[in-house]
């Protein structure tokens, strides 16, 4: 009887413990879904920096915190430098620790390197119209040549980039963003457009997802772009743009966006575009705001367009768009007769 009723506990004991477990692991899933892929591993590599690299210990006093600044103030950006704070405060609010970089020490000495060491953020090189038909053209006289030549891994490379290259400038997307896109997130309207869906998007706090539209154009068309690479793929779930290797067989996860800047200068190097290295995916997304703008987008239109919440942000890309005022001020400069003949 004793031997039956400890069986008895036994199982109820590892019923409860198993159940614990489930929860405990439906817990964890919950808590590592709320932070974005890219976050999570800059954070980790901030971490393994100030640990394993430069030595410092955790938890981190602000004296800790502050010498590491002080380390990196040279050699690294300030835009970097907020990173890593930003991951040494979640890494102690995670670990239930107080959070040294909110110490006024380390705040100080943060506003003392801004002071100190200034620097002009770095942009990338906004990709035009003209250069985009000129890429287009080259991937499409190449596609031809590849299927003339059985070549079936170039056919798929040359059609996943250009659905990629249209897809990113006309909805003007981040790379993350074209490398997030799944299939079964897009929907084509024939003759329209198509809307692409995403579960969780840069500016989106509330986790409600995001939609963007892209038209269906008579030239230089995203929508037609993006069939023939699903149609050639054959991809039904799962992410777009993956990669495809020399026998043409497709991989089964997505592209890294860390690949993205390579894969772009490659081609625009392939397609005799001018100065390649000074291009990386935010070009589309820059290129696209300056055409929008020398079209008469208005900012509160491209802001919706896009997706951006913060004036700030669209003013960033906007910059290089007559960056002297030069075609304004000579038109207010024109004689008024010559203004009427052009008229």
């Amino acid at each position: 009887m004793l031997d039956h009723k400890y069986h008895i506990n036994y199982v109820i004991f590892n019923t409860e413990i198993s159940l614990a477990v489930r929860k405990m692991s439906k817990l964890d899933q919950y808590i590592h879904a709320a932070t974005r892929d890219n976050t999570r591993r800059s954070y980790q590599s901030a971490i393994r920096h100030y640990e394993t690299e430069w030595g410092g210990f955790l938890p981190a006093t602000a004296d800790g915190v502050a010498r590491y600044l002080v380390d990196h103030a040279e050699l690294l950006s300030i835009n970097t430098l907020r990173q890593r704070l930003a991951a040494l405060a979640q890494w102690h609010i995670d670990q239930g620790f107080p959070d040294p970089t909110k110490a006024p020490i380390v705040r100080k000495v943060f506003r003392g390197i801004q002071t100190l060491h200034p620097a002009q953020e770095k942009r990338a090189k906004p990709f035009q119209i003209e250069q985009l038909k000129q890429v287009v053209d080259w991937l499409d006289h190449s596609t031809e040549l590849a299927k003339h030549l059985g070549n079936h891994g170039d056919e798929l490379r040359h059609t996943r980039n250009k659905a990629m290259l249209l897809l990113g400038f006309w909805r003007g997307f981040r790379g993350d963003e074209l490398t997030r896109l799944h299939v079964e997130h897009v929907e084509v309207i024939p003759n329209e457009g198509m809307i692409c869906f995403f579960p969780q998007t840069k500016g989106d706090r509330q986790l409600r997802g995001s939609s963007f539209k892209a038209p269906a154009l008579s030239q230089l068309c995203p929508v037609a772009a993006y069939t023939a690479w699903i149609d050639i793929s054959g991809l039904t779930v799962g992410a777009v743009f993956r990669s495809v290797n020399q026998w043409g067989h497709i991989g089964q996860n997505r592209l890294h966006e860390d690949s993205l800047i390579p894969l772009l200068r490659s081609l625009f190097t392939d397609a005799k575009i001018d100065s390649p290295l000074l291009y990386s995916a935010h070009s589309l997304r820059r290129g696209f705001a300056n055409w929008a703008t020398a079209n008469g987008w208005d900012l509160k239109m491209l802001m919706g367009y896009v997706g951006w919440k913060n004036i700030n942000s669209a003013m960033r890309y906007l910059e290089s768009v007559d960056p002297f005022a030069q075609h304004r001020i000579e038109s207010m400069l024109m004689p008024s007769e010559q203004l009427v003949t052009q008229i």
